[in-house]
């Protein structure tokens, strides 16, 4: 399986959870959170000219002359934001494709902006190609990681898999 915005996001926030979703385990369509996420794309959408743009397995919420923009309901958890922007970055500049990273979040809680800008440079890219190795490894194994209840777990759409 070809590592994707989604696994990478999962990975930083929840090993089991990246395990779980690309092992076809979904129970996003039970998430209050993620309908709304869905929603705040939607809109945001329909208010822009510029539309998702869907290359190999990911899907770019925004490109414009300068920027790839990744648009977030929240800011709680930027790193696995960052990096999913960096394998974008990435794929893109596979297919000869070079643009900054932009983050903007609609929802500012944890931070002190609404947006972050990321660069694709050597060091980054380096620990990207290790970073989906590591997923791959993660996601074939034969059993999900042991579940960890840490207080971001009362929110996420596996809590009732993984502890009831």
């Amino acid at each position: 399986m070809l590592v994707n915005g989604t696994l990478i996001n999962y990975y930083f926030h929840c090993k089991r959870q990246c395990y779980l979703h690309a092992n076809r385990i979904n129970l996003e369509d039970n998430s209050e959170d993620v309908r709304i996420g869905k929603i705040l794309h939607e809109i945001n959408e329909s208010k822009s000219k510029k539309t998702e743009i869907s290359i190999d397995n990911i899907k770019i919420d925004k490109l414009t002359r300068d920027y790839l923009v990744e648009i977030k309901k929240s800011d709680s958890d930027i790193e696995s934001v960052r990096w999913q922007v960096l394998l974008y970055l990435y794929k893109l500049k596979q297919k000869g494709v070079e643009r900054k990273g932009k983050i903007e979040f609609i929802e500012k809680n944890k931070q002190d902006k609404k947006v972050h800008y990321i660069d694709l440079d050597e060091v980054n890219e380096k620990e990207l190609l290790k970073i989906c190795k590591e997923i791959e490894t993660l996601i074939n194994a034969p059993i999900p990681p042991a579940a960890k209840f840490e207080n971001k777990c009362k929110k996420c759409a596996y809590y009732e898999y993984c502890f009831i």
